[in-house]
């Protein structure tokens, strides 16, 4: 049975609706930091749901929508829809939901704001999960996901939406089945009034990053020496182009309280459902425990 969330909506300082699912944490331990996750690029909320269902009644969880994806407003400027805009975003959400320490769970570009939520406010970290994400981002995975990122796709059908999912995504995920391919689509698209499944984002995100990429407006090796004093879990698709094995080898060795899981046959990124992956992440939920009582 599928735990109960409820839909939370802020309004960002430039009026753009931000949208949160929310799930709740054990009433009887209100101490405990929340779960914060943050999705990749053009994903959203939903790529989290199997983990938040996983974890929730004994921790809050928090899914988010970054503006122009799910349940998030669309931006009127473009331009928006940067690296910078999504962390002030965030701080505006976890700010209206009043979570004031929290472990970040971030993939790819999700990994990337916690490094700048890191950066700016430490102490309000309790952990870090890195998806598949570091300071250093290869070039070739960079090409790649410009050469799909804000291109149309619409669909007649699931089924036929999966088809195309599977096109782009076989060398990411060799070993998956029918199902998983549909269960990916259902998250990465939305049925339309008119019966159209269409990518659920909107497509100019794009625009910013064809000229910046997943890039910060800060040095991301001195964002993650933020995190050298909590619990870090650094998770690495076994064929990803996008965090090298030597990218992640430099921040485990640079991160004392690291502990870094590759998950085999998988690119760019793991969806955090892998056994592997949930292990991960339970030890390092073992290892947040409480906040020390004065």
């Amino acid at each position: 049975m599928a735990s109960a969330y409820q839909d939370r909506f802020v309004t960002a300082a430039d009026g753009v609706r931000l949208h949160a699912r929310d799930y709740p944490g054990d009433p009887a331990r209100p101490a405990r930091p929340a779960l914060v996750c943050l999705p990749g690029l053009t994903r959203n909320a939903r790529d989290y749901a199997a983990l938040a269902e996983r974890c929730a009644g004994a921790w809050r969880v928090v899914g988010v929508d970054f503006r122009g994806r799910g349940e998030s407003g669309r931006a009127e400027d473009w331009s928006s829809y940067a690296p910078a805009t999504y962390a002030e975003d965030t701080r505006v959400l976890l700010a209206a939901l009043e979570i004031d320490r929290f472990v970040a769970i971030g993939t790819s570009l999700g990994g990337i704001i916690t490094l700048m939520l890191a950066a700016d406010e430490p102490a309000r970290l309790a952990g870090a999960v890195l998806n598949d994400i570091g300071p250093t981002i290869e070039a070739t995975g960079m090409q790649r996901i410009r050469g799909y990122v804000g291109r149309p796709s619409s669909h007649p059908t699931w089924l036929h939406a999966a088809r195309a999912v599977q096109d782009g995504n076989r060398d990411v995920y060799p070993d998956w089945e029918l199902d998983d391919w549909i269960a990916m689509a259902k998250r990465a698209y939305r049925l339309t009034d008119k019966g159209k499944v269409v990518l659920d984002y909107d497509l100019r995100i794009a625009e910013p990053f064809k000229v910046t990429g997943e890039e910060a407006p800060l040095d991301l090796w001195a964002a993650l020496d933020a995190l050298a004093a909590v619990p870090v879990l650094l998770v690495r698709g076994e064929r990803s182009d996008v965090l090298a094995p030597a990218t992640a080898a430099a921040m485990v060795t640079r991160l004392r309280q690291a502990e870094l899981v590759t998950v085999p046959r998988v690119g760019h990124a793991p969806t955090l459902q892998e056994p592997v992956a949930i292990a991960g992440i339970d030890r390092l939920l073992a290892r947040v425990g409480e906040p020390a009582r004065v």
